[in-house]
């Protein structure tokens, strides 16, 4: 009996051995891992309207399906988008604008009216999952913030007596900026002003099982901490292990700042007591164009940080801090807002303009195109409309002169001649030099005169040189589109192998603390 108090009881042994050699076990948090696996990361788009001539509710919805978006978020409730969602299978989050959050917060009634109008009268038909109340509410709008969460508190009572509050979580989404002191992350901590307010909506999400939403934007982070944060840690590109950023407390190494970012709010979760609500990504995104005081927002910057974004949350890389949890994101933007104020980058996040050509090419490795394609992954280069002559034909000159775009076609009597006009003749070898460069998203540029499209521009017997190499890439297509079905059922369904891989080491490790007791129990006896 003396020495069996040495020793643990052989019950609670065992179960130290399986925390202790269970994957991450220094950082597993059960609450969140059972949350997450109800909801496998997935990469979604928001969807703004300040939009010239945004597509018809239907031909939105026909555009989504096209482009095999599965989630959106809308800053809205838009009626006639909810009833063109009807039988899609596409889950969209509603959301209650700021300027409502007040007539709610005041009125159980209210509540109860706005989830019948607008949640009710469309599930299950539209596939609505969550409530966002408001957007920023305790940065933007500080005023409406003692009213949040008895709004969010009456929305959910409304729910529970439609009976779905099971099916649609509710949460608000909030801007970065609510975290002080958020690198290293273990030093993070939210903003001491908002605690009490915090506090009873982490309270609120933890016993209903709802995400904490969090706008997060490693560009606003990169452009406030020139020379100290670098571009490559914010683009995801890979780097060598000496630019890896390293947590002093924890001694976690960090590749990129939006994984530095969601582990700030956990850490700052961590702080109120709180380890079970797992963080959803409302908004993250990179602008393609910005003004002089913004030159880090280009094409390429924007293309390469949305690419890497998708692939990283296909790969179901997880964070440092949480390995097993990959956080779902939402990237802002679908549409460029052209009817937003300025700076420049304001109207500039999306990945389309608003006649739903691309703004560029997102490309993710091993599966092809992802978003901004047509069923062949096919794009071409051509001029926009409404540019002046005199600046095309500096861009044509340019491109049959020092880019060496093949422009044989378009001299007289050739095939591409007709219509003799300079933007038909720039169209060409726009196309010839953004071919010739691999499709990159930054050769069709032309300062500002060229854009990418997925309509074939050959006319006639003039078949533009993106035509010419299809029947060339026929096979490589064919590939492409499978891998990315592989990529898609990767993205929405369980990693078994992981999770074996996973099983067989915990199996492993309690195993090998099994054989050690009973060595233990050996040597006493």
């Amino acid at each position: 009996m003396a020495n069996t108090k040495k020793f643990p009881p052989f019950f609670f042994f065992v179960l130290f051995c399986c925390f202790l050699f269970s994957p991450s076990s220094s950082n597993f948090v059960p609450g969140i891992k059972v949350q997450q696996d109800k909801d496998k990361p997935y990469v979604g788009v928001n969807i703004g309207t300040d939009v010239s001539n945004l597509l018809s509710p239907a031909d939105l919805v026909a555009f989504l399906r096209l482009q095999k978006i599965t989630h959106i978020r809308l800053y809205d409730a838009d009626p006639d988008i909810l009833k063109a969602l009807a039988k899609t299978k596409i889950r969209v989050i509603i959301s209650v604008p700021n300027n409502q959050i007040l007539a709610i917060g005041s009125s159980n009634t209210t509540a109860a009216a706005w989830i019948g109008r607008n949640v009710a009268a469309y599930f299950p038909e539209t596939l609505i999952t969550a409530i966002a109340v408001g957007d920023e509410i305790l940065t933007t709008v500080p005023s409406s913030a003692p009213l949040l969460i008895p709004a969010i508190e009456s929305l959910y009572s409304a729910l529970v007596a439609a009976n779905l509050h099971t099916q649609i979580k509710i949460s608000t989404p909030n801007a970065a900026s609510i975290i002080l002191d958020p690198f290293p992350p273990s030093q993070a901590f939210f903003n001491q002003s908002m605690s009490s307010v915090l506090s009873q909506l982490l309270q609120f999400l933890s016993r209903t099982e709802s995400p904490l939403m969090m706008n997060l934007y490693p560009y606003y982070v990169f452009m406030q901490n020139k020379g100290v944060v670098p571009i490559d840690n914010s683009l995801f590109k890979p780097l060598t292990p000496s630019k890896e950023m390293v947590d002093p407390n924890t001694l976690l190494h960090y590749t990129n700042v939006l994984d530095a970012m969601i582990d700030s709010v956990y850490f700052s979760m961590k702080n109120l007591n709180v380890t079970d609500v797992a963080v959803l990504v409302t908004e993250s995104g990179w602008p393609s164009k910005g003004d002089s005081k913004e030159p880090y927002a280009t094409i390429d910057k924007a293309d390469t940080y949305n690419s890497n974004l998708i692939k990283h949350i296909i790969d179901r890389s997880g964070t440092p801090l949480h390995p097993e949890i990959t956080s779902s994101v939402y990237i802002y933007e679908l549409f460029n807002e052209d009817l937003r104020s300025p700076p420049v980058s304001e109207a500039n996040w999306g990945l389309f303009h608003g006649n739903s050509t691309p703004v560029y090419l997102l490309h993710v490795s091993g599966s092809g195109t992802f978003l901004a394609n047509d069923t062949t992954n096919q794009t071409y280069c051509i001029a926009m409309d409404g540019i002046d002559k005199r600046t095309m034909q500096a861009a044509l000159d340019w491109a049959c002169g020092p880019g060496r775009a093949n422009c044989s076609e378009i001299q007289p009597g050739e095939n591409c001649y007709q219509p003799n006009d300079v933007k038909n003749h720039a169209s060409y070898a726009f196309d010839s030099y953004y071919q010739k460069e691999g499709s990159s998203p930054g050769s069709c540029d032309f300062k500002g005169v060229a854009m990418i499209t997925t309509t074939d521009p050959s006319h006639g017997s003039c078949i533009f040189p993106g035509s010419k190499q299809l029947s060339n890439k026929t096979n490589q297509v064919a590939n492409a589109t499978q891998a990315s079905g592989a990529n898609t059922i990767r993205f929405l369904e369980a990693q078994t192998s992981i999770l074996v891989d996973k099983n067989v080491h915990v199996l492993f490790g309690v195993a090998l603390c099994l054989f050690y007791y009973s060595l233990i129990q050996v040597q006493l006896s």
